[in-house]
C-alpha cells in the first residue's frame, strides 16, 4: 500500500493527465466515427469503441504494472527485449496474417497483434542502453555502427512486411543521436536530399544539374578558395548530381506503384480523386466543413456517411476536425505540443544517460507519428498509414505507446535513485 502511494506521489501528473485526456478523446472520436444506430451504447464490446475502451483499461493495467517494476529492469534487459522483438518481426514474416496489404499481424482470435508497434519501444530501450554505457559515446566509430544497426535492423524487417509507414518511423531516432552529440551534417544532408528529390520530380534533371553548378560557382565567392576547399565542393557537387540523376530510376523502379501515385498526388502532379487521392480529398473536405467550432458531436456528415476510409484509425483527426472544428483541433494539437514539451523537460532532468536517451526516443517517435499523421490528413505529407498516438483505434498501437510512456514515467519517478 505504501509503495502504491509512493508511485502515485512521484509520477509526473501533467504527463499522466495529458495521456488520459488523449485516450478519452480517442475513445469518443472512435465512437463518433463508427456510430451505429443499432449499437448506441458506447460500452458495446462488439463495436470498435467498446474494444478501444477495453484496450484503454488493459493499457492502464499494463502501465500500473510497469510502475510496480524495478526501474533498473528495463536497462538490464533492454537487449533481451530488443532480441525478442526482432524474433517476433521475423516470425510475423513467416506466419503472420496480411491486413490492408501488410503482412505484419499475428491474428489471435478476434484480435490482431502488430509487433512493429512494440519494436519502437524495444529499439528505444536498446539504443538508450547502448548509449548509457560508461565506455560508450557517439564520437566512437563502433558506437555509431552499433547505433545504426539497432535502428536499421527492425526498420528493414518491417519494410519487408510491406509496412513502409511504420519503417519510416525509425528515421526519427536520428533526432535522438543528434541530441547525444552526433554531427548535424547527416540531418542537413537528409533534408537536402529530400528537397533535391522533390525538385527533381518537379523539374527535369537537365535543368537541376546546371542549377547545382551555378550554386557551386556562387559558393566560391563565400569560401576560402584553397585547393582542399574547392575539391571538397567539387565532391559535393558530384554526389548531388549523381543523386539527381538516380531520382528518376529510384522513383520508377524502387517505389511501389501506390507510393508513386501518393507522392504525385501530394505534389499536385496527379489528382486521382477516385483513387490514391480520394482519402486525402475527403479528409480535407471533412476538416474544412467543420469551420471554427465544428458541427457537433455525432453530427459530422462526412463521418456519418463513411466518405473517409480508415476514419477511426489513420484518419481519426478528420473526425475531430469536422465535429469539433478548428477550436477542437487546436485543443488536440495543443495537448500533443504540451506532452512533447513536458517529456523534453523530464528527459533533460534525468541523472542517467539511459533515462535521458530513452526519454528523447519517446519524444522523437511520438513527434513523428503526431506530425505525419496530422500532416497526411490535411495533404501536407504522403499517406503512409501510421496511427495518431493514444487516439487512433487499435490495441497494439495504444499498448505500445502506453508501455513506452509509462516506462519513462517510472524512470523519471526514480531519477534520484538511478545513476
Amino acid at each position: 500500500m505504501r509503495e502504491s502511494k509512493s508511485i502515485i506521489t512521484n509520477i509526473d501528473k501533467p504527463v499522466l493527465l495529458i495521456y488520459l485526456a488523449l485516450a478519452f478523446i480517442g475513445w469518443i472520436s472512435i465512437y463518433s466515427a463508427v456510430f451505429d444506430e443499432d449499437h448506441q451504447s458506447i460500452f458495446d464490446l462488439s463495436m470498435r469503441y467498446g474494444k478501444q475502451l477495453l484496450w484503454i483499461g488493459l493499457g492502464l493495467v499494463l502501465g500500473f504494472m510497469v510502475l510496480l517494476t524495478d526501474p533498473k529492469f528495463f536497462n538490464a534487459f533492454a537487449f533481451l527485449i530488443y532480441l525478442i522483438t526482432i524474433v517476433l518481426l521475423i516470425a510475423v514474416l513467416l506466419f503472420g496474417a496480411t491486413i490492408s496489404g501488410s503482412k505484419s499481424w499475428f491474428q489471435i482470435g478476434g484480435f490482431a497483434l502488430q509487433p512493429a508497434e512494440f519494436a519502437k519501444f524495444s529499439t528505444s530501450l536498446a539504443l538508450a542502453s547502448l548509449l548509457g554505457r560508461l565506455d560508450t559515446h557517439l564520437g566512437q566509430f563502433r558506437t555509431r555502427i552499433w547505433a545504426a544497426i539497432i535502428i536499421i535492423l527492425p526498420a528493414l524487417l518491417i519494410l519487408m512486411q510491406y509496412d513502409t509507414g511504420s519503417a519510416l518511423v525509425f528515421s526519427a531516432f536520428i533526432l535522438v543521436l543528434y541530441r547525444e552529440g552526433m554531427s548535424g551534417l547527416p540531418l542537413v544532408l537528409a533534408v537536402l536530399a529530400g528537397l533535391l528529390f522533390l525538385l527533381t520530380l518537379y523539374t527535369d534533371p537537365v535543368y537541376v544539374i546546371p542549377g547545382l553548378v551555378l550554386l557551386f560557382g556562387l559558393s566560391l565567392f563565400f569560401i576560402k578558395r584553397s585547393l582542399p576547399n574547392i575539391l571538397r565542393l567539387l565532391g559535393i557537387l558530384l554526389i548531388m548530381s549523381l543523386f539527381v540523376i538516380s531520382v528518376e530510376y529510384a522513383f520508377d523502379n524502387i517505389l511501389e506503384p501506390h507510393q508513386r501515385t501518393r507522392i504525385n498526388v501530394l505534389l499536385g502532379l496527379d489528382d486521382d480523386l477516385l483513387g490514391a487521392g480520394y482519402n486525402v480529398h475527403q479528409s480535407k473536405i471533412a476538416i474544412g466543413s467543420g469551420g471554427l467550432f465544428g458541427k457537433g458531436f455525432l453530427n459530422g456528415t462526412q463521418t456519418k456517411f463513411n466518405f473517409v476510409p480508415e476514419q477511426s484509425t489513420d484518419f481519426i483527426f478528420c473526425t475531430i476536425g469536422e465535429e469539433w472544428g478548428f477550436f477542437g483541433s487546436l485543443i488536440l494539437i495543443t495537448l500533443y505540443v504540451l506532452l512533447l514539451w513536458r517529456l523534453i523537460q523530464l528527459a533533460e532532468r534525468q541523472r542517467s544517460v539511459f533515462a535521458r536517451v530513452y526519454g528523447y526516443s519517446i519524444v522523437a517517435v511520438i513527434f513523428f507519428h503526431f506530425a505525419v499523421n496530422i500532416g497526411m490528413t490535411i495533404g501536407l505529407v504522403p499517406v503512409i498509414g501510421i496511427p495518431l498516438p493514444f487516439v487512433s483505434y487499435g490495441g497494439s498501437s495504444l499498448w505500445a505507446f502506453t508501455l513506452m510512456l509509462f516506462v519513462f514515467l517510472k524512470q523519471d519517478a526514480n531519477r534520484l535513485n538511478i545513476l
